[in-house]
């Protein structure tokens, strides 16, 4: 019985921290505006959601609290969870950008930045890469699931844009990209 007990706590303890090592460790828009891009050394992520988004709240509680995710954007990015209706005032790309305010009708409106990045094509969930200088990389919308987001941020993250089309990456990700990549999350011996 006393075995079972440990076994169980040991059990629990064990979910729990790798729960709490699954954690994105978000910044606000405004901190990562005044990151300096002479200095800097991670790319930018930025996550546009909004309060009422069905997507955006399965994302986070089914993709971005992968350990795998969590670990390859603490690592490599500067990740950003944005308000797309927001309030936010910063500058980015020596353009400033004010809240989103209130429509007419009562309800809250698009935050420009959220225009800037994705145009006419707005819709939530959308994430977007940006390069270490700030110019927009890529631009993805709509739901992942944890294994997905794995490899796009990978994809980024290394550099394997320059070896690899996605196509191509998706085919060899499995075998040849993830066994190296948990390595160097140090998620795998």
């Amino acid at each position: 019985m006393k075995y079972i007990k440990t076994l169980v706590l040991v059990t629990v303890l064990a979910f729990f921290g790798c729960t709490a090592n699954a954690q994105v460790e978000w910044k606000t828009i405004e901190e990562a505006a005044k990151v300096d891009t002479k200095t800097n050394q991670k790319l930018f992520f930025i996550d546009f959601s909004t309060s009422w988004c069905g997507w955006c709240k399965k994302m986070d509680k089914e993709t971005f609290s992968d350990p795998v995710v969590a670990a390859i954007l603490n690592k490599y990015y500067i990740p950003v969870h944005f308000d797309a209706e927001g309030d936010a005032q910063f500058v980015w790309d020596d353009r400033e950008f004010k809240g989103a305010g209130m429509l007419s009708n009562g309800r809250k409106g698009t935050h420009p930045f959220t225009f800037a990045v994705l145009g006419k094509n707005v819709g939530y969930p959308s994430c977007a890469f940006f390069a270490k200088d700030r110019h927009l990389i890529q631009i993805l919308q709509g739901y992942h699931s944890a294994y997905d987001f794995q490899m796009v941020l990978w994809y980024f993250a290394n550099g394997d844009t320059e070896r690899y089309t996605f196509d191509q990456y998706q085919q060899v990700f499995d075998s040849k990209i993830k066994p190296n990549m948990m390595k160097k999350l140090g998620l795998a011996k």
